[in-house]
């Protein structure tokens, strides 16, 4: 086992797979000289050179659509968007192309893409920066979307998602980069589409991905001590979704709480609670309630943006109102 980061989990899953095949090679603003903005792709240009660690101008729509043009004819680009706020200048050839070609060309053309790069809150980066953008992505079909919360996770799904040969958008947390975690020092992959229970319990299951988890994990903690047992399922993919593992787990603690950082309207959220009401209605004792962000855009101010992100407090809060 070996001691790391999560950036370095995230490195040594692109070090790994650009080794494997040559195929691999990665592009996005200061991956290559500067080492990336977050130190991931730290050492990668002195080890594959600059024709497969590409330092790209500050043009999202330019690099991103190079990037579905050369996973067409057959390479396997990484794109690293500084911040995912960005992949909103990219927009068009992240839905328009990447995730359309299959379709359209009838099977006979592949995008095997993956996009990668922080996504949701930081701190204090306020509103332009700080969108959590798997809601809006997941209504397109044709993306895989990917969220982990920890280093393990981050690699394993990483290198799953580099394989698949498919658009893969691999949504990562700028405050989780510091996370460190035990990891395998051989490899090993982690099936998309698989969720995880991250804490087992008996009383309410908690559904949440992302920097989510670590939220309720704590609140997990909490609520324990006051006699209360959370299950904390882990999506990890957040599309597709894994309704087995989520069911499994409503049928043991007949209660749900959903918690996710982005936007309460028309979040990820709403379409667990869709589905679980749909298939687990039989095995629910209340309704299915959820904790997200604040509809306001995210506020500068520390206080405020604390206010506005969802916390322990206001999930421990949720699942007793629940519950009771």
């Amino acid at each position: 086992m070996q001691l790391v980061e999560m950036r370095e989990a995230i490195r040594q899953a692109v070090d790994e797979e650009m080794a494997l095949d040559e195929r691999v090679f990665i592009v996005g603003e200061e991956v290559g000289y500067y080492n990336g903005p977050y130190k991931v792709t730290k050492g990668l240009l002195d080890k594959y050179g600059p024709k497969r660690v590409i330092d790209a101008p500050i043009s999202e729509a330019t690099f991103s659509g190079l990037a579905v043009g050369a996973a067409m004819t057959g390479l396997r680009p990484i794109v690293e968007f500084m911040s995912f706020n960005f992949s909103f200048v990219a927009f068009d050839q992240i839905i328009s192309h990447a995730s359309k070609i299959h379709y359209m060309s009838g099977g006979r053309f592949s995008v095997p893409v993956v996009f990668r790069g922080p996504n949701g809150a930081a701190a204090q980066v306020s509103s332009q920066h700080s969108h959590s953008v798997e809601a809006a992505y997941s209504n397109f079909p044709g993306l895989y979307i990917l969220c982990p919360s920890n280093a393990y996770d981050a690699k394993g799904l990483l290198k799953s998602a580099l394989r698949c040969g498919n658009p893969v958008l691999f949504l990562e947390s700028e405050l989780l980069y510091g996370d460190k975690m035990e990891i395998p020092t051989e490899e090993y992959l982690i099936p998309i589409g698989k969720a995880d229970i991250k804490r087992e319990g008996t009383n309410i299951t908690l559904v949440c991905h992302g920097r989510m988890v670590k939220v309720c994990l704590e609140a997990a903690v909490q609520l324990s001590q006051e006699g209360v047992s959370a299950e904390v399922v882990d999506l990890r993919t957040v599309k597709p979704l894994d309704m087995e593992t989520i069911a499994s787990s409503i049928r043991k603690t007949h209660f749900c709480v959903t918690v996710e950082e982005g936007h309460l309207f028309g979040g990820i959220g709403s379409e667990v609670a869709f589905r679980v009401q749909n298939e687990c209605l039989d095995e629910l004792d209340g309704p299915v309630r959820r904790v997200a962000q604040r509809e306001t855009p995210m506020p500068y101010s520390k206080v405020l943006e604390a206010e506005t992100l969802p916390h322990a407090a206001r999930v421990i809060a949720t699942v007793k109102e629940t519950i009771q």
